[in-house]
């Protein structure tokens, strides 16, 4: 996943790199979609720590990231990518880019609308959007485990949801209101085995219900394996919504 650009969680760059490489290596299909062609303009929204931002790079479009994490664009630049600290929801380009791109982040985004209609300014006519985020169900099992391990444990749950999982028709309206067009979005299972084990999937992926929870730094370990424990498995039950759009010519 590339890195929140929105405030509903919280990253470490180096428990990012190592725990969560997966993302961005499970983010090849997206990039395809994107097909990005030499001399292109490219936005990456949610950029994360650049690795996919590089991909895109060595296909020879100009590419620039944009991530509202400091940290996580620190290290972007640490990778070599052309990256700023902006808010996907706070976007002033205008008319700029040839493509836009987008992996594992709109999912954290709360103000989806301002998002969608600041992705379509900064397109030129004619300019295609494509990418993955979390869809319908995503991750639904292992949220509910966290839950009720939280509830046992004396904390209260965030009432409010910290990610945006879309059905593709929820999705289609949003970006279909923003002035985009031949949307296609749809569902895609993916059960993800994760390499460094479902204890810290939570510690680092969910930092920012955590922090909300008010959980201390001294017990999240022990909850992340509690949580593991009631998975019986090291595979994540994640749920991709895929997309591609244009901004009409």
């Amino acid at each position: 996943m590339s890195a929140a650009v929105a405030s509903t969680s919280t990253w470490d760059a180096g428990d990012y790199a190592r725990v969560g490489a997966f993302v961005a290596e499970l983010g090849g299909a997206a990039l395809d979609l994107l097909d990005p062609h030499p001399g292109e303009r490219i936005l990456d929204v949610g950029c994360g720590d650049g690795t996919l931002t590089k991909k895109i790079a060595a296909r020879g479009a100009t590419v620039t990231g944009i991530d509202n994490s400091l940290e996580m664009i620190r290290a972007a630049h640490a990778n070599g990518v052309d990256a700023l600290v902006v808010d996907a929801a706070d976007m002033h380009f205008d008319r700029e880019f040839d493509a836009a791109f987008s992996n594992a982040a709109l999912h954290w985004m709360r103000d989806k609308d301002a998002v969608a209609r600041g992705i379509f300014r900064a397109l030129k006519a004619g300019g295609r959007f494509a990418g993955e985020m979390g869809g319908e169900g995503n991750l639904k099992m292992l949220r509910e485990a966290l839950d009720e391990e939280l509830v046992i444990r004396g904390y209260v749950p965030p009432l409010d949801a910290s990610n945006w999982y879309a059905t593709p028709e929820e999705f289609s309206a949003v970006y279909e209101a923003a002035g985009f067009g031949e949307i296609d979005a749809r569902l895609i299972e993916r059960p993800t085995t994760i390499e460094h084990g479902v204890a810290e999937w939570v510690t680092t992926f969910r930092r920012g219900w955590l922090d909300r929870a008010g959980v201390p730094e001294e017990e999240r370990g022990e909850i992340g394996a509690a949580v593991a424990d009631r998975n019986h498995s090291n595979v994540a039950d994640y749920v991709r919504l895929r997309f591609i759009m244009r901004k009409p010519a």
